[in-house]
Protein backbone atom coordinates (compact mmCIF):
# COMPACT_ATOMS: atom_id res chain seq x y z
CA UNK A 1 0.00 0.00 0.00
CA UNK A 2 0.79 3.50 -1.31
CA UNK A 3 1.30 5.57 2.37
CA UNK A 4 2.42 8.35 0.42
CA UNK A 5 -0.79 8.37 -1.54
CA UNK A 6 -2.97 7.87 1.17
CA UNK A 7 -1.74 10.34 3.50
CA UNK A 8 -1.94 13.09 0.38
CA UNK A 9 -5.86 11.81 -0.16
CA UNK A 10 -6.71 11.84 3.71
CA UNK A 11 -5.03 15.33 3.81
CA UNK A 12 -7.11 16.23 1.24
CA UNK A 13 -10.33 15.50 2.45
CA UNK A 14 -9.74 17.13 5.79
CA UNK A 15 -8.59 20.19 4.34
CA UNK A 16 -11.58 20.18 1.84
CA UNK A 17 -13.85 19.42 4.96
CA UNK A 18 -12.28 22.29 6.78
CA UNK A 19 -12.35 25.00 4.60
CA UNK A 20 -15.97 23.99 2.66
CA UNK A 21 -18.25 25.09 5.83
CA UNK A 22 -16.18 28.24 6.44
CA UNK A 23 -17.12 29.05 2.48
CA UNK A 24 -20.27 27.99 3.11
CA UNK A 25 -20.90 29.67 6.55
CA UNK A 26 -19.56 33.05 4.31
CA UNK A 27 -21.91 32.94 1.87
CA UNK A 28 -25.04 32.23 4.39
CA UNK A 29 -23.67 35.51 6.19
CA UNK A 30 -23.09 37.77 2.94
CA UNK A 31 -26.61 36.48 2.07
CA UNK A 32 -28.26 37.21 5.34
CA UNK A 33 -26.46 41.23 4.96
CA UNK A 34 -28.25 40.77 1.32
CA UNK A 35 -31.65 39.69 2.39
CA UNK A 36 -31.51 42.56 4.83
CA UNK A 37 -30.66 45.48 2.34
CA UNK A 38 -32.86 44.35 -0.32
CA UNK A 39 -35.62 44.73 2.39
CA UNK A 40 -34.56 48.28 3.51
CA UNK A 41 -33.38 49.73 -0.09
CA UNK A 42 -37.31 48.83 -1.47
CA UNK A 43 -38.92 50.34 0.61
CA UNK A 44 -41.06 52.36 -1.54
CA UNK A 45 -44.08 52.46 -3.02
CA UNK A 46 -42.75 50.86 -6.56
CA UNK A 47 -40.59 48.71 -5.05
CA UNK A 48 -42.32 47.42 -2.07
CA UNK A 49 -43.58 43.95 -3.20
CA UNK A 50 -39.64 43.78 -3.33
CA UNK A 51 -39.07 44.16 0.59
CA UNK A 52 -42.42 42.45 2.02
CA UNK A 53 -40.78 39.52 -0.15
CA UNK A 54 -37.66 39.00 2.33
CA UNK A 55 -40.28 38.89 5.18
CA UNK A 56 -41.47 35.48 6.15
CA UNK A 57 -44.99 33.75 6.81
CA UNK A 58 -44.82 35.40 10.77
CA UNK A 59 -43.08 38.65 11.22
CA UNK A 60 -42.75 40.53 14.78
CA UNK A 61 -41.30 44.15 14.62
CA UNK A 62 -40.64 46.85 17.03
CA UNK A 63 -40.21 50.78 16.15
CA UNK A 64 -40.40 54.18 17.27
CA UNK A 65 -43.93 54.91 16.51
CA UNK A 66 -47.05 54.02 17.46
CA UNK A 67 -48.51 51.25 18.08
CA UNK A 68 -44.64 50.26 18.45
CA UNK A 69 -45.04 46.57 17.58
CA UNK A 70 -46.62 44.48 14.99
CA UNK A 71 -46.48 41.11 13.98
CA UNK A 72 -48.45 38.40 12.34
CA UNK A 73 -48.43 37.41 8.86
CA UNK A 74 -48.93 40.88 7.83
CA UNK A 75 -46.70 42.49 10.18
CA UNK A 76 -44.54 43.82 7.40
CA UNK A 77 -47.21 45.66 5.04
CA UNK A 78 -48.77 46.94 8.60
CA UNK A 79 -45.89 48.47 9.47
CA UNK A 80 -45.69 50.27 6.05
CA UNK A 81 -48.80 51.41 6.20
CA UNK A 82 -48.60 52.83 10.23
CA UNK A 83 -45.34 54.14 9.28
CA UNK A 84 -46.64 56.28 6.33
CA UNK A 85 -49.42 57.38 8.35
CA UNK A 86 -46.97 58.44 11.21
CA UNK A 87 -45.02 60.39 8.60
CA UNK A 88 -48.08 61.81 6.85
CA UNK A 89 -49.56 63.04 10.61
CA UNK A 90 -46.09 64.02 11.67
CA UNK A 91 -44.76 66.15 9.16
CA UNK A 92 -41.97 63.31 7.88
CA UNK A 93 -41.03 63.79 4.08
CA UNK A 94 -37.71 62.85 2.60
CA UNK A 95 -36.74 60.11 4.71
CA UNK A 96 -34.01 57.57 3.99
CA UNK A 97 -31.78 55.39 5.61
CA UNK A 98 -27.89 53.74 5.57
CA UNK A 99 -26.94 50.62 7.36
CA UNK A 100 -23.47 50.67 8.50
CA UNK A 101 -20.98 47.56 8.59
CA UNK A 102 -22.72 44.70 10.66
CA UNK A 103 -21.72 44.58 14.39
CA UNK A 104 -23.02 40.74 14.55
CA UNK A 105 -24.19 38.37 11.64
CA UNK A 106 -24.66 35.05 13.70
CA UNK A 107 -25.38 32.20 12.06
CA UNK A 108 -27.31 28.88 13.82
CA UNK A 109 -28.52 26.29 11.77
CA UNK A 110 -31.53 27.81 9.89
CA UNK A 111 -31.21 31.30 11.68
CA UNK A 112 -29.52 33.89 11.78
CA UNK A 113 -29.01 37.11 13.98
CA UNK A 114 -28.15 40.72 12.46
CA UNK A 115 -27.40 43.84 14.32
CA UNK A 116 -25.93 46.72 12.15
CA UNK A 117 -25.48 50.43 13.04
CA UNK A 118 -28.34 52.64 10.95
CA UNK A 119 -28.64 56.21 10.32
CA UNK A 120 -32.07 57.37 9.53
CA UNK A 121 -32.70 60.65 8.05
CA UNK A 122 -35.72 62.85 7.50
CA UNK A 123 -37.18 66.44 7.63
CA UNK A 124 -40.08 67.03 9.71
CA UNK A 125 -42.12 70.46 9.15
CA UNK A 126 -39.04 71.31 6.25
CA UNK A 127 -36.20 70.69 9.13
CA UNK A 128 -33.50 68.15 9.11
CA UNK A 129 -33.17 65.57 10.87
CA UNK A 130 -30.79 62.76 11.72
CA UNK A 131 -31.33 59.39 13.96
CA UNK A 132 -28.74 57.08 15.32
CA UNK A 133 -29.70 53.60 15.94
CA UNK A 134 -29.11 49.96 15.60
CA UNK A 135 -30.89 47.54 13.40
CA UNK A 136 -31.77 43.97 15.20
CA UNK A 137 -33.08 41.28 12.48
CA UNK A 138 -33.76 38.28 12.94
CA UNK A 139 -33.96 35.62 10.09
CA UNK A 140 -35.13 31.74 8.86
CA UNK A 141 -33.43 30.02 5.89
CA UNK A 142 -36.80 29.53 4.23
CA UNK A 143 -36.37 27.04 0.91
CA UNK A 144 -36.57 30.41 -1.36
CA UNK A 145 -33.44 31.97 0.89
CA UNK A 146 -33.24 33.95 3.86
CA UNK A 147 -36.09 35.63 5.44
CA UNK A 148 -37.33 38.29 7.99
CA UNK A 149 -39.00 36.32 10.93
CA UNK A 150 -38.68 39.78 13.32
CA UNK A 151 -36.72 43.03 13.70
CA UNK A 152 -36.48 46.16 15.68
CA UNK A 153 -35.11 49.60 15.37
CA UNK A 154 -33.80 51.63 18.51
CA UNK A 155 -33.28 55.34 18.22
CA UNK A 156 -30.15 56.36 20.36
CA UNK A 157 -29.49 59.90 19.47
CA UNK A 158 -31.29 62.27 17.38
CA UNK A 159 -29.89 65.03 16.00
Amino acid sequence: MNFKRLTGVILSVVLTLMIRPGSAVASDKDDVVATVNQFLDNLGDKTLDKALATCDAFVSIIDEFPPHEWHGRTACGDWWKAYNAYNEKSGITDTGSSLGTPWTVDLTGDRAYFVAPMIYTFKQHGKPVKETASFAVSLRHAPTGWRITGWAFSKQKVD
